[in-house]
């Protein structure tokens, strides 16, 4: 079973808390919200993602962090973090 947080950040800051919380390790899904709270990128965080697929992904929430002036974060987590 999981936890769930959800962060508010701004779109210039949208990228450096993505990348913090892939970091943690114990993250297993990312989903991107706007303004609004619609659902814009989900990003599922398993081991197998976290290697070269994870590049584009960051380039995509780059871009996403420069449409808009505010995002919400919403983050589910794993009791454990990944080994």
């Amino acid at each position: 079973m999981g936890t769930k947080s959800e962060f508010k950040v701004k779109g210039e800051e949208l990228l450096k808390k993505i990348k913090e919380l892939i970091h943690e390790g114990n993250v297993r899904r990312i989903i991107i919200k706007n303004e609004e709270g619609k659902s814009i990128l989900e990003i599922p965080l398993t081991l197998g993602v976290i290697g070269a697929v994870i590049a584009p992904v960051l380039a995509a929430v780059g871009a996403i962090g420069a449409l808009a002036t505010s995002y919400s974060i919403e983050v589910e987590r794993t009791d454990q973090p990944d080994e």
